[in-house]
């Protein structure tokens, strides 16, 4: 095992089984050290714990002031273990459920996998000497966290091996639970964010020294908050991904306001617009772009999607396409790398100057980028894109169209804000360039060297954005 290792084990009234827990993992010979973790347990197990680091200078003691749950203890082990610069983080319950014998074997597999798991249910006979009421409940809470979850392995144990120095820490300020749910909550947001996790097969005795602590009411807690997080995980997956800082760039001029717009998304004041956008996006604009780059483009195809915005509608094309994102705006790339983290790349660029070789990709695409800008503009930043697609290759624009529903409804409710309601609102920059046809959309392509290939603008997605199809 590494040297920077830490094997953390929470307490409560555990006084018969903290000396023989200590003596077992010490009898491994492991180059470990031990943190106990102890709750103010009232039949004295922190005072021998003392004692044991009084004798041990591998063993050091954590005293809490009461039962603040054990969700919380967990992540109080897994601060002072990021905070000491372990590298290795083992967690486990010390009333022999888990046994000492089985770290080395978890411990194995950490040079492969991010976590590694203690799992009950690989082994048929793993949970033969437990009563048919504890069977029935750990086998609940894996049937709901596997089709609740989408979480195969075991994600209700405790013991488990974290590879600190490939976790980024702030990944569990992500999980919100304290009590017992902290780990299936936890182990469903290293899923969400891309950790691998190995389940390792262990058998565990009959409880031999001293009781359950998951009462009646810990039980329906973790129920509820089980069915909070899938409804959450389906309302909204990117909150469960962790945001990474954009590339530097700061000589980029942002004249138009689009951190301003996406920085606002955060804030209450737009929620309802949001809402609906949202709505739209997933299922008007994400079925329809599915099926455009599907009829355009090969399997594994190469694109670029400029201006990328906050990425809800790339969700399903990661498995058809290899995508690279760009956006100017920072808070959009860290709205976008929250909701793609299979993208193959994103990056915080400018359309009009992009940071790329020319014909570096099989085609590009933007939704509702092209009508915030004058024609002069637009034409320079397709002439940009131009450059970077290889001969033959496509742009597919959603452009929105002078006379589509949407525009009406969004003139609409800024003449409300703003005219009769007298406020100083705007929704999102102004669209100066909403099309007004196809002869338009030709003409403009044409003039920035691509020809023009397919265009709609009709029923199918509600008269609300012109889909365009051009090719270098």
């Amino acid at each position: 095992m590494p040297q920077r290792t830490l094997i953390f084990i929470p307490t409560y009234n555990e006084r018969e089984n903290v000396v023989p827990m200590h003596e077992q993992i010490v009898a491994l010979g492991l180059e470990a050290q031990i943190l106990f973790l102890d709750d103010s347990s009232p039949d004295g197990t922190g005072a021998i714990l003392d004692g044991l680091a009084r004798e041990d200078s591998r063993v050091s003691v954590i005293h809490r002031s009461g039962k603040l749950g054990i969700g919380a203890a967990h992540l109080d082990g897994i601060a002072y273990a990021y905070d000491r610069g372990y590298d290795l983080l083992v967690t486990m319950d010390c009333d022999f459920t888990h046994s000492p014998s089985d770290i080395p074997l978890l411990a194995a597999h950490a040079e492969s996998y991010d976590i590694t798991v203690g799992s009950r249910y690989l082994n048929p006979g793993s949970l033969s000497e437990w009563s048919l009421y504890r069977k029935s409940l750990t086998h609940i809470g894996h049937f709901l966290t596997v089709n609740m979850l989408g979480i195969s392995g075991d994600a209700t144990g405790a013991f488990r091996v974290y590879r600190l120095k490939t976790i980024p820490r702030e990944l569990f300020s992500l999980v919100r639970s304290r009590g017992y749910a902290f780990f299936f909550e936890s182990l469903f947001v290293a899923h969400q964010n891309g950790l691998s996790i190995k389940d390792v097969p262990i058998s565990l005795p009959a409880r031999t020294y001293g009781h359950s602590k998951m009462t009646l009411q810990e039980i329906r807690r973790s129920v509820a908050q089980l069915a909070a997080l899938y409804v959450a995980d389906k309302a909204n997956p990117a909150q469960f991904r962790l945001s990474i800082p954009p590339a530097d760039a700061s000589s980029l001029e942002d004249r138009q306001g689009w951190d301003r717009y996406w920085a606002r998304k955060s804030t209450n004041g737009a929620l309802a617009y949001d809402a609906i956008a949202s709505a739209y996006r997933n299922l008007v604009i994400k079925p329809r772009l599915t099926a455009t780059i599907r009829e355009n483009f090969a399997p594994g195809s190469h694109l670029l999607h400029a201006g990328c915005g906050s990425g809800e509608v790339d969700a399903d094309l990661h498995d058809l396409v290899k995508i690279t994102a760009v956006d100017l705006s920072g808070a959009a790339i860290e709205r976008y790398r929250r909701a793609n983290p299979r993208a193959f790349e994103v990056l915080r660029a400018d359309i009009a100057h992009l940071p790329f070789a020319d014909e570096t990709f099989d085609g590009a695409y933007n939704l509702g980028v092209v009508e915030h800008f004058f024609r002069p503009q637009l034409v320079e930043i397709l002439k940009e894109l131009r450059r970077v697609i290889k001969p033959n290759g496509k742009l597919v624009v959603f452009w929105p169209h002078a006379r589509a529903t949407s525009a009406m409804v969004l003139d609409s409710v800024h003449w409300v804000l703003n005219s009769a309601l007298r406020t100083s609102t705007r929704l999102h920059p102004p669209e100066v360039l909403r099309v007004r046809g196809q002869d338009e959309a030709a003409a403009i392509l044409k003039e920035s060297g691509f020809s023009l290939e397919k265009y709609y603008f009709g029923f199918k997605d509600g008269f609300i954005q012109a889909i365009v199809v051009a090719r270098r």
